[in-house]
């Protein structure tokens, strides 16, 4: 399904999932926005306040590994409305938490969704994209999980002082309003359709998606150069291995720095001297960097390859981090901070847009999944590290540069996949027999 233009049907798609993901990074980043009032009204430690950050990502990352591959064996529609109603339904909740236990507990099943959603969006805007346009239509969908954030420190600006933390959470209810309307338009996966024998409404989304060109006779054939299966072992198959695995450790240090700097950036300016609002809006200028730098990023990469980009955007958000802690003029530091987040979330969505491409539609979930999964750990990390430099007292600049390292592992993992990438074996077609 290469389709040279983007038509309405590929418009709804992309439209629908970035406004699921806009809901899944408001989710996400709600955390960073609602920090400093947390510490202050539960009296918590910086090592508490990242424990307590690391439930949710206990979560995403069991989201991602438990309906990663579920996506792949009971459809994406399915699997992508069971996550956006746990994800919205426990943020509203942690609205109602009086303890740290608590809102721990709810941070975790809100994480479970949030983690389950991305690779499943992914995959499914993957598949309907046209291959020249591929990357640049993924990153697109995708910035919706910054734009996400960037809605996050815009109400916390308003909503902080008047109302207190209580109701950023409250107000995560809002979007399941939208949710019967937009699962309605939204289509199944044509591959697992075909491997479901649901021929005819195969065939229905093929004469949406390509109007008088779809196929009405002979049978529709999914040929796949590898298994049917959804196995994790498959993800290590047909000269996998190398790739699987440098692509986990990319999303490891492209997670850890997304959200060791998601959690602690209003927190650390503000340790600087800088005003709450000022702090919030820092981290405002992270997630709109991320944004725009995945839609230029993906635009770049449909026409030099996704890898290249990916090890330039990872080299310039680690030296940008690195320079945040030395005191650089306001302009200057706004400038950095946006490009820090167009190294650092915007990569991340380019790391998605990979994995995609890497893997075979019938595993693309669990791929997806699972990468997504090993790059918790990285996020489970990246909240605690955090907690332990503040607790520890170092130099603003030393905090910064133990969060720009892990960009620069993440540039010779990239060259490492870059080489397995190589040697994958091909992707799989839809013909008609």
């Amino acid at each position: 399904m290469d389709e040279a233009k983007v038509g309405p049907f590929h418009t709804m798609i992309i439209a629908i999932c970035a406004i699921l993901l806009i809901v899944d990074g408001y989710d996400v980043f709600i955390y960073g926005v609602v920090l400093p009032e947390l510490m202050k009204q539960w009296q918590l430690t910086a090592p508490q306040a990242g424990s307590l950050a690391s439930w949710a990502l206990f979560g995403m990352m069991g989201g991602a590994l438990l309906f990663g591959p579920l996506g792949d064996r009971i459809g994406r529609k399915r699997t992508i409305a069971l996550c956006f109603g746990l994800f919205s339904v426990s943020t509203f909740c942690n609205g109602f938490a009086a303890t740290p236990t608590e809102f721990g507990i709810f941070r975790f099943l809100a994480g479970l969704g949030c983690g389950g959603l991305m690779p499943n969006a992914v995959a499914l805007t993957n598949e309907y994209a046209p291959k020249r346009l591929r990357s640049t239509l993924v990153a697109v969908m995708f910035s919706g999980y910054a734009v996400g954030g960037m809605v996050a420190a815009g109400i916390g600006i308003f909503m902080l002082p008047r109302f207190g933390w209580h109701a950023m959470f409250f107000a995560a209810a809002a979007p399941l309003i939208l949710l019967p309307l937009l699962l309605r338009a939204l289509p199944e996966s044509v591959g697992f359709l075909i491997r479901s024998g649901r021929e005819e409404q195969a065939r229905a989304v093929l004469t949406r998606l390509v109007p008088g060109n779809a196929p009405t006779t002979g049978k529709l054939v999914y040929q796949n150069a590898g298994s049917t299966s959804a196995s994790v072992a498959e993800l290590f198959r047909h000269n996998r291995t190398l790739g699987t695995l440098a692509m986990w450790l990319c999303f490891f240090c492209c997670l850890l720095m997304v959200y060791a700097l998601g959690s602690w950036l209003p927190q650390l300016m503000r340790s600087a001297g800088y005003s709450l609002g000022s702090s919030l809006s820092f981290l405002l200028a992270l997630n709109f960097g991320g944004m725009l730098g995945a839609i230029c990023g993906g635009r770049i990469a449909d026409r030099f390859g996704l890898p290249r980009v990916v090890i330039a955007y990872f080299a310039l958000g680690a030296l940008c981090i690195a320079l945040l802690g030395t005191n650089p003029a306001m302009p200057v530091l706004y400038l950095l901070i946006f490009i820090a987040g167009a190294g650092t979330t915007g990569t991340q969505i380019l790391l998605y847009a990979s994995v995609a491409e890497f893997y075979n539609l019938s595993v693309r979930s669990t791929g997806l999944g699972w990468a997504s999964g090993m790059g918790r750990v990285g996020a489970i990390v990246g909240p605690m590290l955090g907690g332990l430099l503040m607790a520890a007292k170092l130099p603003m600049a030393m905090n910064f540069v133990a969060f720009a390292i892990p960009g620069v592992i993440a540039v010779l993992a990239t060259l490492v996949f870059i080489i397995a990438s190589r040697q994958q074996s091909a992707r799989p077609e839809l013909a008609v027999a």
